[in-house]
């Protein structure tokens, strides 16, 4: 990192949150469906009203391979889907894996369609509660997958891919992902542009789709979008500088460094609209509260709702294996 551009300490995605439904149907999606173990079960930081925040990834939550949600039905809020939001996400698969994956997504009842975009081979398909995802065929993504899931670690998911953010104009994100973010354009296709970080490989790489005449989406936590992307940045030295710049590009909307319990992050309301993090993982990070070998199976709460765990768990509902 130079002083100069402190953006190039964002090197790859850290995680990826979601605001879905019902617990239990994430739950099983994401560990039953797709296969990725439960590394942690918690509760959303922010606020008074429990939301459990659950966790998904590889063997030991590695950065890049976590996709995580806030399970918001029982709260009745609803999100607008629209322009100003991630719009999608990928996830990355061995290439020779594609067909297993139709096969098991329409098996389990999911409407699956084959495209390619940018030069990649993609499997589209939707989260029950709505969220749009792809996974991507790649051929040399050496991540570790979770290899004690119910799909053979020689086809499983590696980790994040890229996101897909809707923008009705493309010229100040762009400035953005240069300028302040560390990114640099490497792609298009049509209506679509692709930026990469850091060494450019899969779980690095941010697109945006430019819809112009799309309406504004929402941003609170209602159900049935991606709320936001995180990044993963090496030290607090760089992600205090990575604020600095943001701050002085008139970017104010920064939040304080926010300890995650995980991780300290600071987000950032880009000018596109679409909410992005910028992630310092703790040492040790989800291995500080629960052994490596249990990790996921019990709820760990949240500092504010410590003294009513117990009744918290029951009014959210235990989620089942």
């Amino acid at each position: 990192m130079t002083l100069a551009n402190p953006g190039a300490a964002i090197f790859r995605h850290h995680h990826i949150t979601l605001c879905t439904g019902d617990a239990q149907e994430d739950y099983a999606f994401h560990t039953r469906v797709l296969g990725l173990k439960s590394v942690k079960k918690t509760l959303l930081y922010d606020g008074s009203v429990p939301i459990y925040h659950l966790y998904y990834g590889n063997d030991m939550g590695e950065e890049s391979s976590l996709v995580t949600s806030f399970p918001v039905r029982h709260t009745g809020a609803k999100a607008r889907r629209g322009s100003g939001q991630i719009a999608s996400f990928s996830l990355s698969v061995p290439e020779s894996g594609l067909g297993y994956w139709a096969e098991r997504l329409q098996a389990q009842g999911f409407a699956v369609q084959a495209t390619e975009r940018l030069g990649e081979r993609c499997l589209d398909f939707q989260h029950p509660c709505g969220i749009d995802y792809s996974l991507v065929g790649v051929a040399d993504d050496t991540r570790a997958p979770h290899s004690q899931g119910p799909v053979p670690a020689e086809m499983m998911i590696r980790g994040t891919h890229s996101i897909c953010v809707s923008v009705r104009d493309l010229e100040l994100m762009d400035e953005f992902m240069h300028v302040g973010w560390g990114g640099r354009r490497v792609a298009e296709d049509g209506a679509l542009v692709r930026y990469a970080l850091g060494e450019g490989h899969s779980g690095a790489l941010v697109d945006f789709l430019v819809e112009p005449d799309k309406a504004q989406g929402s941003w609170n936590l209602g159900e049935g979008y991606v709320h936001h992307m995180a990044f993963q940045v090496g030290t607090h030295a760089e992600q205090n500088a990575i604020k600095a710049r943001l701050e002085s590009m008139g970017l104010t909307d920064t939040s304080d460094v926010k300890d995650r319990g995980y991780f300290d992050s600071i987000y950032v309301r880009t000018p596109g609209g679409a909410l992005f993090e910028a992630t310092v993982s703790h040492d040790p990070s989800f291995t500080c509260d629960e052994p490596a070998e249990q990790l996921g199976r019990q709820v760990i709460v949240s500092p504010q709702f410590r003294d009513s765990r117990e009744a918290l768990v029951a009014q959210l509902g235990v989620l089942q294996d």
